[in-house]
């Protein structure tokens, strides 16, 4: 059987709130918008934020580079090199420019499926920016002082000053949180931070976990997601019936209105259609089911409207040939689901949103052919 940690993470890359109100993926409607394209030529884009002034932030996980390089998930080998980066498009619709550069990155020989900096977050003149691994932490040691920062949480300002806050490595190490559930591994994915107070919440892909960070760099654990039982795909050639553990893969992490955190999930092997949910996080508590009935959530957002939207990848399994363009929907409330840019998204994996304004990390699994939407409501 393939592996499924890492293959999740191959195919991720290719291709009125109340506590008990649990919402589906019910009737769907569609909102007029504008939708421009603000920025271009990104290396596999992914998180996005709006800092104060107005200029939008992207998250490049690079395209590797020259080594060392090792084998890779799915047979072939990867390369790392500090092509990661972190970019600024001036008041969302003005020149880019690269304000962080040199940031570990890792991704097939030709630049594709690039694991790096994954995530950026604001709060006044700083920011938060995650940088992901999908793997054992021990892979580090192949990589030198750089790759290092893989599987980090860092700081950041506008200028592109970057500090290490945290390193989810050793936590993984020593904790492993997911480890009671069957199929689990050693794995650590930092992938979507969201900044509260000094510190930060990181939703913890290769984990599937929630984990809090201090203002000194403490690690812990603030929920792990359930492995959920589903029937095995024909062609692993299992006897009939056979199910087999899916991994919840937490791609996304916000905070709503109520205080609760909320998590979007993209599921891992087998992916099925349809099967990504969103939880609620109340510290202290189990993740309780808020939303489902989605595709593979990469991230997702509460407006000022109050609503939350959420970002799918596809409309169907990522094992499908045509997995379909990517979704975008505002929950609405009553069961009814509003899809924003119909027909306009292919393959996003980043959402902001600022007053009417919401901005899309899109073509994100490519070196050079990656793009910001600014869609306009």
């Amino acid at each position: 059987m393939r592996n499924q940690r890492r293959f999740r993470f191959q195919v991720f890359l290719c291709l009125g709130l109340l506590a008990s109100l649990m919402v589906s993926l019910g009737p769907l409607a569609s909102a007029a918008v504008t939708v421009e394209v603000v920025a271009t030529g990104l290396n596999n884009p992914r998180g996005i934020d709006v800092a104060p002034n107005g200029d939008v932030y992207v998250a490049e996980a690079g395209k590797g580079g020259n080594g060392p390089c090792f084998p890779g998930p799915e047979g072939g080998e990867v390369c790392f090199g500090a092509t990661g980066a972190v970019t600024a498009i001036e008041n969302g619709d003005g020149e880019q420019h690269r304000v962080v550069t040199g940031l570990p990155s890792i991704a097939d020989q030709n630049g594709a499926f690039a694991i790096g900096p994954s995530d950026v977050d604001f709060r006044g003149r700083r920011a938060l920016a995650t940088i992901g691994l999908g793997a054992n932490p021990a892979v580090r040691a192949k990589l030198g002082a750089p790759g290092r920062e893989m599987a980090t949480v860092q700081t950041f300002t506008q200028r592109g000053a970057m500090t290490r806050l945290a390193d989810i490595a050793p936590f993984e190490i020593a904790t492993n949180p997911d480890g009671d559930q069957p199929g689990a591994a050693v794995d650590t994915n930092p992938n979507s931070v969201y900044y509260e107070g000094d510190g930060a919440v990181v939703a913890d892909a290769g984990g599937n976990s929630l984990l809090h960070v201090d203002e000194d760099g403490k690690v812990s654990t603030l929920a792990v997601f359930p492995f959920v039982m589903v029937k095995a795909p024909a062609f692993l050639g299992l006897p009939p019936g056979t199910k087999i553990p899916m991994q919840p893969v937490p791609t996304s992490v916000t905070r709503g209105p109520d205080g609760a955190y909320y998590v979007g999930q993209l599921t891992g092997f087998p992916f099925p259609t349809g099967r990504a949910r969103v939880f609620r996080v109340v510290p202290g508590e189990d993740p309780e089911v808020y939303a489902r009935g989605f595709t593979h959530i990469t991230d997702l957002e509460f407006g000022d409207d109050g609503k939350l939207y959420v970002l799918q990848l596809s409309t169907r399994s990522l094992l499908d040939p045509n997995p379909g363009a990517g979704r975008l929907y505002r929950l609405d409330g009553g069961g009814v689901h509003t899809e924003i840019a119909r027909g306009h998204l292919e393959f996003s994996l980043g959402l902001a949103i600022e007053a009417n304004h919401i901005y899309v990390s899109d073509r994100s699994i490519s070196p050079g052919g990656g793009r910001v939407l600014h869609i306009e409501r």
